[in-house]
């Protein structure tokens, strides 16, 4: 019994110090998988802060092209504004000359009937634009205008 009693003491012990030196290369492993991954997770965190950063500054170079663009769109509509108003101003302005130069052509053409004997129409044509041409140089600039 004694050889049972020491064959079996004898292999627990050699598992024993087996198990100690698995141990230690286990911890080891387990000690450099906990600092790579505690160095993962800050450079994670590093990355998430840097996105956000990027982001931030995004937003506000998005804010501030669509606040210039918005004052850009601002001043072309009152550009656009101005230029409808002078269009509406000489459209208006050209109008009146034009009024103004056909009454003046139906006064000469008035006159003409009037004054002289009844022509056919293209004569009373031809007759007032005579009369313009005869007339002198400053009625005649008053008459264009």
């Amino acid at each position: 019994m004694e050889n049972i009693d020491s064959a079996v003491s004898v292999p627990p012990t050699a598992p024993l110090s087996a198990k100690k030196e698995n141990v230690a290369p286990i911890n080891s492993k387990i000690a450099e998988l906990s600092e790579s991954r505690q160095e993962l997770l800050n450079r994670i965190q590093s990355l998430k802060q840097d996105l956000q950063g990027w982001r931030s500054k995004l937003d506000t170079q998005v804010k501030i092209y669509r606040d210039e663009l918005s004052e850009l769109k601002k001043s072309l509509n009152v550009e656009v504004e101005q230029l409808r108003s002078e269009f509406q101003e000489l459209r208006t302005t050209l109008q009146q000359q034009q009024e103004d130069v056909t009454a003046s052509l139906k006064n000469l053409g008035l006159q003409d009937v009037s004054g002289e004997a009844r022509e056919p129409e293209g004569a009373k044509a031809d007759s007032a634009d005579e009369k313009v041409k005869d007339m002198p140089k400053e009625e005649n600039k008053d008459s264009e205008n």
